[in-house]
């Protein structure tokens, strides 16, 4: 018997005992869970801007969480290791919503302010990012979302009451470029609105130099950010050689500047990354 996973777009039918695209979401008895429930791959606390997130209460530390899986295949991922596996070829670290709380108030005296999903795609873990948030918010820590975006909008509603900033990735300003990465441009763009009206967002754009990094569509990007608002902080960061991309070329610093001038006419923060 099979169930359809309603958590993204690409609303999966998955079999019994199989799993979607995302490595993550299982058919397990006629219901559609998360398998990485529980299970994480990384844990560190870092500085607040590695994020990046740089108008969120810089200066702090926050205690970041990742697992494994993605519902995207972005062949330049730079944590393709656990974005791309199904769990069983890492090492997992169990750890439920309970304790990872508790080590995130346990560091409070380390500059602590609370819990970033991030590392992998957080949101294909979705009832685990839920329910951490849920007692994060409890214990007066703040909730952080590094993400692809790339979930139907009920569910990231429901998510974001819980949620105090996020960094969203827009990977290009193309459908096309969004499709041969197994993303939809339009959801994403639905989801940046969205955010935008309910917490403080920022926005990551990876320039690939020859696929996301012509002018017409920087200037596309972010004149569109900018009428939601044009305090949106916007991260323009240069590419270097990941996973399925490893012979092609550096994105030079001269264009990560010129397309940072582009930007600088639409919005109020404009940082560069990876400089």
């Amino acid at each position: 018997m099979r169930d359809v996973c309603d958590l993204c777009p690409h609303s999966c039918s998955i079999a019994e005992g199989k799993r979607g695209i995302c490595q993550v979401r299982a058919n397990i008895g006629g219901k559609i869970v998360s398998s990485a429930y529980g299970l994480l791959t990384g844990l560190a606390l870092d500085p607040i801007e590695k994020k990046p997130l740089a108008k969120f209460y810089p200066g702090s530390f926050i205690l970041s969480a990742g697992s494994y899986g993605c519902n995207m295949r972005c062949t330049f991922c730079q944590n393709w290791h656990i974005s791309a596996s199904d769990g069983t070829d890492i090492h997992l670290l169990p750890c439920t919503p309970e304790e990872l709380v508790t080590q995130a108030v346990n560091r409070r005296k380390n500059g602590n302010i609370g819990l970033a999903y991030t590392y992998n795609e957080p949101l294909v873990n979705y009832e685990y990012v839920h329910e951490c948030a849920k007692l994060a918010r409890a214990k007066g820590l703040k909730n952080v979302l590094v993400t692809n975006g790339m979930i139907n909008n009920a569910h990231f509603v429901k998510l974001l009451e819980y949620i105090d900033a996020a960094n969203i990735d827009l990977k290009s300003f193309s459908p096309e470029f969004y499709r041969l990465m197994g993303g939809d441009l339009e959801i994403v763009k639905g989801n940046i609105q969205t955010a935008a009206e309910m917490l403080h967002l920022e926005v990551t754009t990876l320039v690939i130099e020859g696929l996301n990094d012509s002018k017409d569509e920087i200037d596309a990007e972010c004149k569109w950010l900018s009428g939601i608002n044009n305090e949106i902080p916007l991260h323009l960061s240069r590419f270097f050689p990941q996973y399925k991309m490893k012979t092609r070329t550096p994105t030079s610093k001269d264009k990560i500047y010129e397309l940072k001038a582009i930007a600088d006419k639409y919005l109020k923060y404009v940082f560069t990354g990876n400089m």
